[in-house]
């Protein structure tokens, strides 16, 4: 069966522009004239910003304000006015002249307990994956320019580049070894050894990875789950099964206790018992693709592009079965989940949504504690296990480390 080729973002495009209903005319800035590059005349967007003078008596909200400003859930009072945290498109580009009496945001972040600690030289297309080797001094990020880029972090320059010759679709690090997704091949590097080895197989490009023990799972294209396992540092790990059931590209997993999770652009979830391989239970608690899965405590939280982010819980520890327990409603489809702990130790959820925005919800109750603004689609959230930092790795190529509260010594990361 020849394997059905969906790129993850053009599927996100597709679900982002999915049911937006254009203002009328001249009721809407142009973004072309934003940026530059409109050659139509007439054009029938506002070659203008919006007019202010009469906001104070007016409901603001993202739909009248230009089209290149960001929305936040979190509210600030400003000049008088109540508006949505927005990201000042021209300050982020370098051109804005209005200063402090500037109504947007001026900052790539909101909220405290962490900050931007660096920003690393970009990738020519968007990061599509990061790995931090526990307790390695190096960091390593790959994108959809076919190349995997290798951080010193004590400088915070790229050491080396390897052109990996197709797009990078996901990467993980486990103890000494990196594996990097590619279309039909798995690249595993062992950064103590040097050893390097080429897993291939006919599956498509891999997605996402999750590493249990001496297994390595890999989500393909063509919907299957590949599976690996490690014998020697020496010696590549042999793929020993292909799990099968789902109907479309398995784009995220985690594993939690002794299961392996698995979500798909076909909106179900799936469980597998990680000793047998064999498929516990399948349910669709979303209606769009589930990009994203995380384990929190006893729950899995799954974040989809049908704007929800749903915590799942069983009525019994080892239930075969899972309940949605709760529901927090995005404005925005989300595309990654990860989590960090602020300096009480109180879990925090990142979660990055299709508005270039990267929210943080302190768990269990989901109040914002902040966020992080982009100019493209936050497509990475990855958490260093080691020490308070985490990355995120946008649609432009663009990688940034930020940290959360404490100091950080000895390294740029």
């Amino acid at each position: 069966m020849a394997v059905k080729l969906v790129e993850r973002n053009i599927v996100t495009q597709h679900k982002r522009n999915r049911g937006f209903r254009p203002l009328p005319s001249k009721t809407k800035v142009c973004s072309y004239w934003l940026k530059g590059r409109c050659n139509r005349s007439p054009c029938r967007f506002l070659h203008a910003e919006l007019p202010l003078q009469n906001a104070s008596h007016r409901k603001v909200s993202a739909s009248t304000l230009p089209e290149g400003h960001v929305a936040s859930n979190t509210m600030k009072e400003r000049d008088g006015l109540k508006l949505g945290d927005r990201l000042c498109r021209h300050w982020a580009s370098g051109t804005c002249t209005k200063g402090d009496k500037c109504l947007f945001q001026h900052s790539w972040s909101l909220g405290e307990g962490f900050s931007l600690l660096a920003t690393l030289e970009r990738h020519e297309k968007g990061i599509s994956g990061i790995g931090y080797p526990s307790g390695s001094d190096k960091l390593y990020s790959g994108g959809k320019d076919g190349v995997v880029r290798i951080w010193d972090c004590h400088t915070g320059q790229c050491s080396n580049k390897v052109d990996v010759g197709s797009e990078v679709g996901s990467i993980i690090c486990k103890d000494q070894w990196v594996f990097i997704g590619l279309q039909n091949v798995v690249k595993a590097w062992n950064t103590q050894t040097a050893a390097a080895f080429d897993l291939k197989f006919t599956a498509g490009l891999v997605y996402c990875f999750a590493v249990k023990g001496d297994l390595l799972f890999a989500g393909c294209q063509n919907g299957h789950i590949l599976v690996w396992r490690g014998s020697s540092p020496s010696s590549p790990p042999q793929l020993i099964t292909s799990l099968e059931g789902h109907t479309s590209v398995v784009v995220s997993m985690v594993v939690g206790a002794n299961r392996l999770y698995t979500g798909s652009l076909d909106g179900t979830i799936r469980v597998w018992d990680i000793d047998t391989l064999g498929c516990i239970t399948s349910f669709k608690g979303h209606t769009d693709a589930v990009m994203s899965l995380i384990c929190w405590d006893e729950y899995l939280l799954s974040g989809s592009l049908d704007r929800t982010i749903k915590v799942w819980g069983g009525s019994s520890p080892g239930a075969r079965t899972l309940e949605v327990v709760y529901t927090h409603k995005e404005e925005n489809g989300v595309l990654a989940l990860n989590g960090v702990h602020d300096k009480e130790r109180n879990p925090i959820l990142l979660a990055s949504c299709n508005d270039d925005t990267v929210h943080m919800y302190e768990l269990p109750t989901f109040v914002e504690r902040g966020g992080i603004f982009s100019n493209w689609e936050v497509g990475v959230v990855q958490v260093a296990d080691a020490c308070p930092i985490f990355f995120t790795g946008d649609g432009s190529g663009i990688l940034k480390v930020w940290k959360v509260t404490g100091v950080l010594k000895g390294s740029v990361l």
